[in-house]
């Protein structure tokens, strides 16, 4: 039953006003970046607008496309029919497209063209929030550089110091880490700077949000002054656009726009609940229906992590949890037993959306509501990734119906009450 709250927010959102205290405010966030893209914006980002409609039209060597194929990938997706070749071009580039449309893809099939690989020697810097994403990212470029013969390292913070000075002393040619790591690697000499000649940034909301940014910017000025950069992210708010004209030289725009960045594929419903005590019922009332296939619960703290894993074991449910406080060789083990598909359930925090790249997820339940639009898209964008089918639930209490109306606003799309044939949409 949609109470009428919810209707009137409907008819609010269909009719465009926002209700009392909604936090995000579209027209500000729009009117700022066209503000931003137009002062001197229009001399600062140009556009790219060829498309490639197959990756053996996109001039790749020979053995980086039989990387591509042997991967799985068949037809470029539409941010890697306009990404890939500008970053190939040596340009400067800011791509912005949502979450498992092959981001990653793009720029390590860019770095991989152009490394010059009789030179051991790190040409490639790619930065990530999370030291999950990093062991993603180096995953995917390893795969798709195996014909190539890549070596890439994973720079990342709770790793042993030694042995990734070991490494990166023996030489490779592409590191991928965490800002905190790397700098400490640039800083102590063991990772060389001399020979760097791409430098990638990815889901730079996060890197130039979160407290990297003056990480980013130290290491950044250890880099030859030459260095190609990338920029990459589901959601670039206006300050970190602001922020990348500082270390961009008139960088090439590719943009899927915001009202682009819908979740197509992706079936959206919510759960009223009313009360935060009911939630805990109504997900084991859907247990059944999540264990059937691969899925992914979002809680907002990591204390709630470890409570709402608690409460499902205590009823015999079989669940995984990962947080932050875990430290990494846990969070491993965790997310390759739920690789492997030993375990199906998932509870976790936003910090690692973003790295849980698990092909088989086709459910996300939003246990809690995201506190941030943005972080909707990074979240659900994990189920159905590459055009399969998804579905994602949200639990909705009294005081998530802004929040809730928010999401609908931003993304421009209507989030429906949860059919009870759950199962079948599977």
């Amino acid at each position: 039953m949609i109470h009428n709250f919810l209707n009137e927010i409907l008819s609010a959102v269909m009719a465009g006003v926002a209700p009392e205290g909604s936090q995000f405010d579209a027209k500000q966030y729009d009117t700022k970046m066209s503000e931003l893209l137009s002062t001197d914006g229009q001399d600062f980002f140009t556009s790219y607008d060829e498309v490639f409609e197959s990756f053996d039209a996109m001039g790749l060597q020979e053995n980086l496309l039989r990387g591509i194929y042997a991967y799985g990938f068949e037809k470029p997706s539409a941010i890697q029919q306009r990404g890939i070749v500008p970053f190939c071009k040596g340009l400067d580039v800011i791509q912005q497209a949502q979450s498992g449309t092959g981001k990653t893809a793009t720029f390590c099939s860019g770095i991989l063209q152009q490394l010059d690989y009789g030179v051991v020697q790190c040409q490639a810097l790619v930065l990530a929030p999370t030291r999950e994403l990093a062991q993603q990212i180096e995953k995917v470029m390893r795969a798709l550089g195996d014909y190539l013969g890549v070596k890439v390292h994973a720079c990342v913070g709770g790793t042993s110091v030694r042995e990734d000075q070991r490494i990166l002393q023996a030489g490779v040619h592409v590191v991928v880490g965490t800002p905190g790591r790397v700098f400490d690697m640039l800083r102590r000499q063991s990772l060389r700077p001399d020979y760097i000649k791409m430098f990638v940034l990815d889901e730079a909301d996060e890197m130039l949000s979160r407290g990297f940014k003056d990480q980013i910017y130290d290491i950044f000025q250890l880099l030859p002054s030459k260095v190609q950069v990338g920029v990459f992210s589901a959601t670039m708010p206006p300050e970190a656009l602001e922020i990348t004209r500082k270390f961009m030289n008139k960088p090439v725009r590719i943009l899927v726009k915001r009202d682009e960045l819908t979740l197509e594929g992706i079936k959206q419903f919510y759960v009223n609940v009313d009360k935060e005590e009911w939630k805990l019922e109504t997900l084991c009332d859907l247990y059944e229906t999540l264990a059937i296939t691969q899925s992914v619960i979002f809680v907002n703290t990591r204390r709630k992590v470890d409570w709402l894993t608690d409460k499902m074991r205590s009823r015999d449910h079989t669940v995984s949890a990962t947080h932050g406080d875990m430290d990494q060789n846990t969070r491993d083990i965790i997310m390759r037993e739920f690789r492997s598909g030993s375990s199906r359930v998932l509870i976790t925090t936003d910090l690692l959306a973003r790295g849980i790249d698990v092909q088989q997820v086709s459910l996300v339940i939003n246990y809690d509501l995201p506190t941030q639009p943005e972080n909707y898209l990074h979240r659900i964008g994990r189920s159905g990734r590459f055009g399969r089918k998804g579905v994602a639930i949200n639990f909705v209490t009294k005081d998530d119906e802004r929040m809730l109306y928010d999401i609908q606003r931003f993304y421009n799309v209507v989030i429906e009450e949860l059919p009870s044939n759950v199962a079948d949409l599977l």
